[in-house]
């Protein structure tokens, strides 16, 4: 083993000490805007990445000045669970040492765009003066569990949400570099003195995802992740779960060892085994998964290249006991349900549509005061979905019309009223600020929706939910590929158009047309829509029914995704 390569961020990893590094020192100098390439990696693992303002790179680029770069920081929010007061606090620190909003993500956490690096440390010290962290939030370890963020619910609702939290809190990286870095900790003098015991001095070989779902919703895209736990109820009681494992969404135009896949379902556990079951697939791919190629080395490939058979063999021999056959359970939906409604503590909640997650305020939208606002009277929680949405939740009888007068102040309540397709729909950050974007996607797909809802009305189709995911490039950071119709990036102004993703995330679509101009998009899509609206089976899916017709053939494993699956 020792005469094999390993990729460049393993050796990094190896010399950085536990993820310090020389961030300390990178910090402190003052002749540069940026960090090393070396810490750039390592400040992953803290929850920011360095990126730079794209849409200036070249004049600066003529100016002969460095690249405008920033930091944008991400925050960690287990199962979505937020205070008002935390929410307050990122709206302060949006205007303190951003850029005058801050973004809810498809993985219920915070991120804050525009941090320069001498305001990087005292950001990082104040969002955890406010009882969150950033730690794990990004790098090769296991990133913010998901859950459904409504407890009040049902007591299965509330149960699984505190196993969410338990294995947020048992994967958590043990070093101290965190807490020296970021909040003046105290230093280990010694490396000898410091170990982690689940990921060990390299950590994982990739990205680690986790999510908790809650039968009839999959709200968490619970198909897409790593490693998912699908609350089994009998008797109104939490038993156990249902462990799924494999699943993951990035990809790269053109390399077909690349693709998107959709997690198996390995069996049933009870729910005292969650956290135990949880390390030990983490360290199963700590142990197995490819550290010599990185674009191979996300745990869909361990398990797509060994089965699952081998899989379930092997953390069963580490467990020691056998997993069970997994248990009956249905999903319906992967959406949010906006407006209000009640839960079992007598209360009520709000879910409000945020459009791609962007909290700001713009001249003919108010949509950032008005959430402050809210905040400050509100006495419950502000809880983020996994869908980019707000759930004003645990409000009581005698303060909804206080919520509500606030709503129709401000403007929120008259946008709510969205078509279903805008209402289901996502995008990921992409340019300006994403180094890895080819195509817009946050700051186009509202537009494109615009023009597709031209057709929705024609057609009779503005209430009929369609989910849409549009992404800058084959990463996947909306989660597109299990989209009924989504957008990836190909290059400035082009996208693959992918259609015949499963309605509950649970089917990757294929690719249907490539390089498609934005403007081009709207009416190669007509038809099909026009199609769709007159022949569909009486509660038919979208997805479904593209594949129904040959619209396009189904996707039986991701790695046929390069393919084309047009039928004509």
């Amino acid at each position: 083993m020792s005469d094999v390569k390993l990729s460049k961020n393993e050796y990094i990893k190896i010399d950085s000490n536990y993820l310090r590094g020389t961030i300390a020192e990178g910090l402190a100098d003052e002749s540069t805007g940026a960090v090393s390439k070396d810490d750039e990696q390592l400040l992953k693992f803290h929850g920011t990445y360095q990126q730079d303002d794209r849409d200036v790179r070249i004049e600066r680029k003529r100016a002969k000045l460095e690249k405008a770069f920033s930091f944008m920081i991400r925050v960690r929010v287990p199962g979505g669970v937020s205070t008002t007061a935390q929410w307050l606090e990122m709206d302060r620190m949006a205007s303190a040492y951003g850029n005058e909003n801050f973004k809810l993500t498809t993985r219920q956490a915070y991120q804050l765009h525009g941090i320069i690096k001498k305001n990087l440390k005292q950001t990082i010290k104040e969002i955890n003066e406010s009882a969150m962290d950033t730690i794990a939030a990004c790098g090769d370890v296991n990133r913010n569990v998901m859950c459904n963020p409504n407890p009040a619910l049902s007591t299965t609702h509330a149960e699984t949400l505190r196993v969410a939290q338990a294995i947020s809190d048992h994967l958590t990286p043990a070093t101290g570099a965190y807490h020296e870095i970021w909040l003046d900790g105290e230093k280990v003098q010694s490396s000898e003195e410091e170990t982690e015991p689940i990921y060990g001095k390299t950590y994982l070989p990739r990205k680690f995802k986790i999510c908790m779902a809650i039968p009839p919703s999959n709200d968490v895209d619970i198909y897409s992740q790593c490693l998912g736990f699908i609350a089994i109820e009998e008797g109104g009681k939490l038993v156990g779960f249902n462990v799924t494992v494999g699943g993951g969404m990035g990809m790269h135009h053109g390399q077909e060892k690349t693709f998107p896949r959709i997690a198996d379902v390995l069996g049933f556990i009870p729910v005292e085994k969650a956290v135990e079951v949880a390390e030990e697939v983490v360290k199963i791919q700590r142990d197995f998964g490819d550290r010599t190629e990185r674009k191979h080395a996300r745990m869909k490939y361990t398990i797509d290249d060994r089965g699952i058979e081998w899989f379930k063999g092997e953390i069963e021999s580490r467990l020691g006991y056998e997993i069970a056959a997994a248990r009956d359970f249905t999903f319906d939906s992967n959406g949010d349900t906006y407006g209000w409604t009640e839960t079992e503590d007598g209360k009520s909640q709000l879910t409000i549509y945020i459009e791609n997650g962007r909290v700001l305020d713009t001249a003919d939208y108010q949509l950032r005061t008005g959430l402050r606002e809210i905040a400050r009277i509100h006495k419950g929680d502000m809880r983020l979905s996994s869908n980019q949405n707000v759930i004003i939740a645990g409000v009581a009888a005698e303060d909804k019309a206080g919520i509500d007068q606030l709503m129709e102040k401000y403007g929120i309540a008259a946008k709510q009223n969205r078509s279903a397709m805008r209402l289901n729909s996502m995008a990921c950050v992409a340019l300006p600020t994403c180094g890895l974007s080819l195509a817009e996607s946050e700051r186009y797909l509202p537009t494109l929706i615009t023009e597709i809802e031209e057709i929705l009305d024609e057609v009779g189709l503005t209430q009929d939910a369609i989910t849409v995911r549009m992404t800058g490039c084959p990463n996947g950071c909306a989660r597109p590929y299990i989209a009924e119709i989504a957008f990836v990036g190909r290059a400035p102004g082009k996208y693959n158009i992918h259609l015949g993703g499963g309605f509950v995330g649970n089917r990757i679509g294929g690719i249907w047309q490539r390089s498609v101009k934005g403007e081009e998009i709207a009416g190669l899509l007509r038809p099909v829509l026009g199609q769709y609206a007159t022949e569909r089976q009486e509660g038919e899916r979208f997805g479904d029914f593209v594949i129904r017709k040959g619209i396009i053939h189904e996707v039986t494993h991701g790695s046929e995704v390069h393919k084309e699956h047009t039928s004509a």
